[in-house]
């Protein structure tokens, strides 16, 4: 396999683009103070909030590598296309395996955002429970596909965590929805199914990559969307 194609955005052009329209959107939001009060609920200052997401989505082109299955013959240079959304199979020429990796965009930058939410909120136990509600969800519906991996409908884990979040904490369900929708896929749809991956063709299997990573995108899009509920206070 070469080095550069361990590298690649796993969705397609007009899916990327789109999620780059949200993330503008968002944007304009934000510097309307449309979702200040919003980002503030969930304890991120709202400065730091188009960073965050235009990380995410700039990061979703980064795989590190953490492990390989046995050789195979995989697919390559390939278009899949799952409940209308289409993910990229990057060109291979050598090295005929599939290798396990974790995205940037979709795995570390959430989870490292998930992370800070549990402790700044303090969602320690109700954390526990929504993600487990959700790696339960997104476990049951996630599919093998073949040249991917594992993907899961693009709306399922945000809604889904939404749900959950508003149920076990309603003044908190921001944070807590995109703690749950993010850890929650990530252990659901991917590691729980890593057994799946061998004999898809799949030359890179990405956790929080194609398949996963919208999801865990638009996770972080509804869980400020949420209606506020509680006092409102003047974000600073």
């Amino acid at each position: 396999m070469e080095p550069s194609s361990m590298h690649y955005f796993p969705l397609a052009w007009p899916f990327l683009l789109l999620l780059g329209l949200v993330l503008m959107m968002v944007f304009g939001l934000i510097e309307l103070e449309v979702l200040t009060y919003a980002y503030a609920r969930m304890g991120v200052n709202p400065r730091y909030i188009f960073t965050i997401l235009l990380f995410s989505i700039l990061g979703s082109y980064v795989n590190i590598p953490v492990a390989q299955l046995p050789p195979e013959k995989v697919v390559s240079n390939r278009v899949v296309d799952f409940y209308g959304v289409e993910y990229v199979v990057p060109t291979v020429r050598q090295w005929p395996r599939t290798i396990i990796a974790v995205n940037v965009g979709g795995a570390v930058i959430p989870v490292i955002l998930a992370m800070y939410l549990v402790f700044k909120n303090r969602l320690y136990v109700r954390s526990v429970i929504a993600v487990a509600i959700i790696a339960a969800v997104t476990h049951h519906l996630a599919r093998p596909i073949h040249g991917i991996g594992i993907s899961v409908p693009i709306f399922v884990p945000p809604l889904a965590a939404a749900v959950v979040a508003t149920v076990l904490a309603w003044r908190k369900a921001p944070p807590l929805a995109y703690i749950a929708g993010s850890i929650g896929t990530l252990i659901g749809a991917d590691l729980l199914n890593l057994g799946r991956i061998q004999g898809l063709g799949a030359p890179i299997a990405s956790i929080g990559g194609a398949g996963t990573f919208d999801g865990v995108f638009l996770t972080g899009i509804i869980a400020v969307l949420l209606p506020p509920i509680g006092p409102k206070r003047t974000a600073r």
